[in-house]
Formats: C-alpha cells, structure tokens, sequence
C-alpha cells in the first residue's frame, strides 16, 4: 500500500505531476468565486442547526416523546460526526466539484424527507441523512485552499469560513422566525429549495478538480489513523479548537436557558435577537486569514483563545439579571465568536500546509475533533446549569479554554 504521507521528494515530484496534468491545480481562485463558496458553506451548515430552535413543536408535531425530544437535534449532530469521518476524506480520492454537487442533492433529497415526515422514524432517519450530507460544507473549504495561492490561502480560508460562521449563527433566529408566521415544515421545504439553488451555482461555477491518489477508499480512511498520530500539529491545532468549539457550544446551549430564566425573563423573540448579536463575532475570520499569511498565526491564536476567556470572565462583572449583565452577555457573546472564528481559520490555515494531497483527510480529522467538543460542550453545559446555573456553567467553559491557553504556552516558535 502506498504511504498515506509522501517522502519530500515524492511530494515535490506529485507537486509538479499536478500542476502540469490538472488545469484546475493552479491558483483559479477569483474573488466572485470566493464569495460563491463562502456564501455555499454558510448556507449548507445552516441545515445542522435549524431544527434546534423547532425541536419541542416537531416532537409534538410527529409524536415524538417529550424524553426523546433531545433525538432531533443529536442525530443531526451524529450524522456530521460520521460525514466527517468517513465522506470529506474523499475529498482527497473523488473529483472535487462531482462530489460536492452529489452531497448537496442528497442534502436537497434529505431536506424534503424531513419536511415530509409526519412520524418520528422517517424524521430521525432524515435528521441522520442531513448531517452526513451536509459534510460537504468541509468539502468545499479545502478545495477553495487547493484553489488559492499559497500567499494568500489564509485569507481565502477565512473568507469562506466567515460565510460558514455567519450560516451557523444565523440558522437558528431564522427558523424561529420563518416557524413564527408558517410552520416548520416550511423551514425544511425552503432550505431543500436553497440547496437545489446552491447545487446549480457552483455546477456551474466550480472548476474540476482531480485529486492524485493511488488509494482506495478503505486505504483512504486507513490512512487517516496514521496521519493523526504522525502529524503534531494537526493534534496541537484539534486540541486548540476542541476546547474553543466546547466553549462556544456550551455558550450557545445555555445563554437561551439563562435568559428565558427567571433572571432576565426574556421571551423566545428577543433570545433571537440576542443570537444575532453574536453574528458581528464572524469579522474575525478574514482577518484571522490575512494574519496567518503575514506570519501572525501564533499571537493571532493566543489573542484568540484569551478572547474566549475573557468572554466568560466578563459575564460575571454585573448582578445577574441587571440590563448592565444582558448588555456584557452582548459583549461575550462577540468575543466568545470573535475568538472561536479567529482560532478555527487560523488551524485551518496551518494544517493545509502541511501537505496538498491529505487537506481533506486532515480536514476531516480537524473537524471531527472540533465537532466532538461543541457535542460535549452543549450536554456538559445544560447538565452544569441544572446543577448550579450559570456560575457552574461558565466556570466549566472557561476552563477549556483556560487549558488550551495553557497548551499554547508549550508552543515551540
């Protein structure tokens, strides 16, 4: 079996095999076409996170147990787990633009499904299906770093990853408010129709891209486990962004919990709006990527991380309930996604250095990882606050990040 981790010389000599053979291995990558992608990568992760806000109403809707409520959002949650296991690495074995279009019609086809149930196992097994397919979000952010020249690759990656952030963090008020005057059937009925959108877009717009691999897929996710264990900063990286995403997630999970709670006593619209506020936290992307280009990566990363820190410390600053506490809730809530964008572009960047021919299968690895602590942050987190609300909670999601800030002190230059 060929080696998953070519020899330099090997590596130099697949390089220039590609750059000769493959129209679409040089740098393509127009500023239209950014935006294409970025916008793509938005709206495809915003499937993982409509249903979140919807979950009670379609529990009741479908006959779902109230015990079994929390099965709507998990499978979702499970399926990118396993998409990002075991379908971006192909990625790095099918041509790029072919395997992009087919995930989303499959997300198009699930979407439906979904809107369509009207009892629970179809809409379990459609959940499933959405968070596969919607993988091909972590399809496209390596294929526009393939696209872009190395001078200006951190820059592209954190445009694209911006669309993505601002996807995530705009799904849920959007459901809410296309449920408030509709139903959610509609929400998924509308997203299928974005995504058969999408598909025709960027079939039209992508270019071809064939990547140069002599193995199978069995060899394919083999490899994976070797490059995990060969390649260090890959591990440093997932562990950086394990503990930011679990901060984040944690955030997110209980925030709505806090202020729907006696303290605040805030209504499910002005919690939406609330959401929003974080939005102005996904600037940090672009400007994680132009750091990373100029070299910054390391002080950028700690700046980062201490953002996420600091977003909890200031949570604490005022009497629980005050308007002066909503207003630094605000405040964390952007530094808490300033913090989390400007580490995850910055990792995204770094380990797409590492080698051209793996970034889907490391990409995978990355995002896995990342995936892992946002689904252990959010069960920790409304676990910690039933216990001793968001003093408990908080304290646990800075202590992650506080971690991971220890780790970054380790950091060789």
């Amino acid at each position: 079996m060929t080696s998953p981790v070519p020899s330099p010389a090997r590596r130099v000599s697949l390089d220039a095999e590609t750059a000769a053979t493959s129209p679409s291995a040089a740098p393509t990558l127009s500023p239209i076409m950014a935006f294409t992608m970025a916008a793509a990568a938005g709206l495809i992760a915003a499937n993982l996170y409509y249903a979140q806000p919807l979950a009670g109403p379609i529990a009741a809707s479908i006959g779902l147990s109230e015990s079994a409520t929390g099965l709507i959002v998990t499978l979702t949650q499970i399926g990118y787990g396993l998409g990002l296991l075991f379908m971006v690495p192909l990625g790095d074995l099918v041509e790029n633009r072919r395997l992009i279009i087919l995930m989303i019609a499959a997300t198009s086809v699930a979407l439906i499904a979904a809107g369509l149930s009207t009892t629970p196992l179809p809409f379990l097994a459609a959940s499933l299906a959405i968070g596969i397919t919607s993988t091909a979000v972590q399809m496209i952010v390596p294929f526009a770093a393939n696209l872009a020249p190395e001078e200006s690759r951190g820059r592209v990656v954190g445009n694209v990853m911006s669309g993505l952030m601002i996807g995530i963090m705009m799904a849920r008020p959007v459901s809410s408010f296309i449920a408030g005057f509709s139903s959610w059937h509609t929400v998924f009925f509308l997203s299928a129709a974005v995504m058969v959108a999408v598909g025709l877009v960027l079939s039209f717009r992508l270019p071809r891209r064939m990547p140069k691999t002599t193995l199978r897929y069995p060899g394919l996710i083999a490899s994976m486990g070797r490059i995990y264990t060969t390649q260090p900063l890959l591990r440093r990286r997932s562990f950086y962004q394990f503990a930011q995403f679990f901060a984040f997630s944690l955030f997110w999970t209980v925030t709505p919990l806090l202020l729907a709670g006696p303290a605040f006593q805030l209504g499910q619209g002005a919690i939406a709006i609330f959401a929003l506020v974080g939005v102005a936290g996904a600037v940090a992307s672009p400007i994680a990527g132009r750091l990373a280009d100029r070299g910054l990566g390391k002080p950028a990363t700690a700046f980062g991380i201490l953002a996420v820190v600091a977003a909890f410390l200031i949570t604490h600053v005022a009497p629980e309930g005050s308007t002066f506490a909503l207003v630094m809730l605000g405040l964390a809530a952007i530094a808490l996604d300033f913090g989390v964008s400007m580490t995850l572009v910055i990792g995204q960047r770094s380990i797409y250095g590492l080698d051209a021919e793996l970034r889907s299968r490391l990409n995978g690895l990355f995002m896995a990882t990342f995936f892992v602590g946002g689904a252990l942050g959010s069960a920790i987190g409304a676990w910690a606050y039933a216990q001793g609300g968001w003093l408990a909670a908080s304290t646990i999601g800075l202590a992650l990040p506080a971690a991971a800030f220890a780790y970054f002190l380790t950091e060789k230059r």
